[in-house]
């Protein structure tokens, strides 16, 4: 006799159906477990085994067999524990058949028959969804999660007896999720830090403005205490509210990554520390996590102190910057990330961080300069459409300054520039100018003659690059947007080049 099940296991960011089968054969007590499973699958045997006497169930009596089909794919983590002990009650007649339900069981036992929430719930819901399944049992702190996608029939079960009541035909109510209203409701609750606390740094505000608004990467270089981490800080304040697609696939990774049970409705700050590994950073390891590049994903990656993270984590960065997804390969398999992400870093301009600060402070010889700023390539370098200078404030600044704009106001104009862009692109384009490709740029990204021509002049006097050629008519598109100007105006390619001059004459 044969008990059949489906469930699911999370490799990435993507989530498999698994065909669970059960037989029950002759001979000595014995539960075997083949396809593939790793160790925590082949664990999941001892949690249903207490599972089962801590209820009203019991273990069937012989030799159980259970396959995890397909055989190829490895099976990880503790998501299968439900349909495996749903695969064997069906054997002996102790469950009625789950399949004719067209449903997938995702949960992790409990020695007590208690499901425990499990990782990646939003996928597992939209593969269930995108096989035809019809629903979808999982714990109940999974459910939100899951109740996402539209389409699918969620029902929230917290032990093994609300599975049999399931499975016997009572009624179940299902879990519904108006993620809209999260997201309205999300912003309406206040963010941390307001622009309006930063003195001075006129530049620098307009940089951060001018990122915010067209998703452009931005390095912030100056002297300890001028401000950088506080402007990085307030950016999320300025960005414009995320909308559902981009909610969905936001918290798609948080919950692969385990740090969500829910809708994420805010634009996600990630800023890890230099001593963050390669595979924290761009993902990996023996279960294959995104890293923080793809948690930062629709929203800001800030990197604090540039040049003290690992060579080879820095390195890593460009492919993604310029796709917006990672690939990670390792041993036990391969993995697609997202990382649509917006890159804000910052860098004192040497080793002590007082270099050209007019202090006399600065012991630092040119050599040490050099070598300091020699740990960032060209190549990443290349890839950032802003660089600017945070100089240090000086007494008059705090005596005389009053409080700069705040960030309701600059988040308007960004939203305004935003849903030009959007209005421009449509809903199968890119979601920012950042993101424009080659045939967007050459309708979208039109110069003058004068534009053109200066910046024909900057590509022949400061060498610029093919890749900071395209980057500068981003920027100028999105000075257009901010000015709601159709056209893009020789002040605009001006005010863009002014950020690459500051790269290629004092960063780099």
């Amino acid at each position: 006799m044969l008990g059949r099940s489906t469930g699911a296991v999370l490799l990435g960011i993507e989530a498999h159906l698994i065909q669970v089968e059960a037989d029950l054969g002759g001979g000595l007590p014995r539960l075997v477990t083949v396809g593939l499973p790793d160790a925590a699958v082949r664990e999941g045997i001892d949690r249903i085994r207490a599972a089962l006497r801590h209820t009203r169930f019991t273990l069937p009596d012989g030799r159980i067999t259970i396959n995890l089909a397909p055989a190829e794919v490895r099976k990880q983590g503790a998501s299968l524990d439900l349909a495996m002990a749903a695969a064997m009650l069906q054997v002996d007649g102790q469950l009625p058949a789950i399949d004719k339900y067209a449903a997938v069981l995702a949960g992790e036992l409990g020695l007590d028959g208690s499901l425990r929430p499990v990782r990646g719930a939003l996928s597992i819901a939209l593969a269930a969804r995108a096989a035809g399944k019809r629903t979808l049992l999982l714990p109940v702190a999974n459910a939100d999660e899951a109740a996402l996608v539209e389409g699918l029939r969620v029902v929230p079960v917290s032990s093994l007896a609300d599975v049999a009541a399931f499975a016997t035909g009572e009624p179940t109510q299902a879990f519904v999720v108006d993620a809209r209203a999260l997201l309205l409701e999300a912003e309406r609750q206040p963010t941390i830090g307001d622009l309006a606390e930063v003195r001075g740094q006129t530049a620098a505000r307009r940089a951060l403005e001018i990122a915010a608004a067209g998703g452009h990467h931005l390095l912030l270089s100056g002297p300890p205490g001028a401000g950088k981490t506080m402007l990085a800080r307030r950016l999320p304040g300025i960005l414009p509210p995320l909308e559902l697609d981009e909610a969905v696939e936001v918290t798609r990774v948080f919950s692969a990554a385990g740090l969500s049970r829910g809708l994420v409705a805010r634009r996600p700050f990630r800023s890890p520390h230099h001593a963050i590994s390669f595979a924290g950073l761009t993902g990996g390891g023996r279960r294959l996590r995104p890293g923080e590049i793809s948690l930062a994903t629709h929203g800001v990656l800030y990197l604090d102190e540039l040049p003290e993270f690992r060579r080879d984590a820095l390195e890593a960065l460009r492919q993604p910057l310029e796709e917006g997804s990672i690939t990670v390969v390792r041993v036990h398999g391969a993995a697609t990330f997202p990382a649509a992400f917006s890159l804000i870093a910052s860098m004192n301009p040497c080793p002590c961080g007082h270099h050209g600060d007019g202090s006399a402070r600065c012991g630092c010889t040119p050599n040490e300069v050099r070598r300091y700023r020699g740990r960032l390539s060209g190549p990443l370098l290349d890839r950032f459409d802003l660089v600017v200078d945070v100089p240090p404030l000086d007494p008059q600044t705090f005596r005389l300054s009053k409080a700069g704009e705040a960030s309701a106001e600059v988040r308007a104009r960004v939203v305004r520039a935003r849903a030009r862009q959007h209005e421009r692109f449509g809903g199968g384009g890119p979601t920012c100018n950042a993101r424009m490709g080659s045939a967007e740029l050459g309708r979208h990204a039109v110069l003058d003659v004068r534009g053109r021509e200066l910046l024909l002049r900057a590509l022949a006097r400061f060498g610029l690059s093919a890749r900071g050629f395209d980057r500068v008519r981003r920027v100028s598109r999105t000075l257009a947007d901010l000015d709601g100007a159709e056209k893009i105006r020789p002040e605009h390619v001006s005010e863009a080049l002014q950020y690459r001059h500051q790269e290629l004459s004092g960063v780099g």
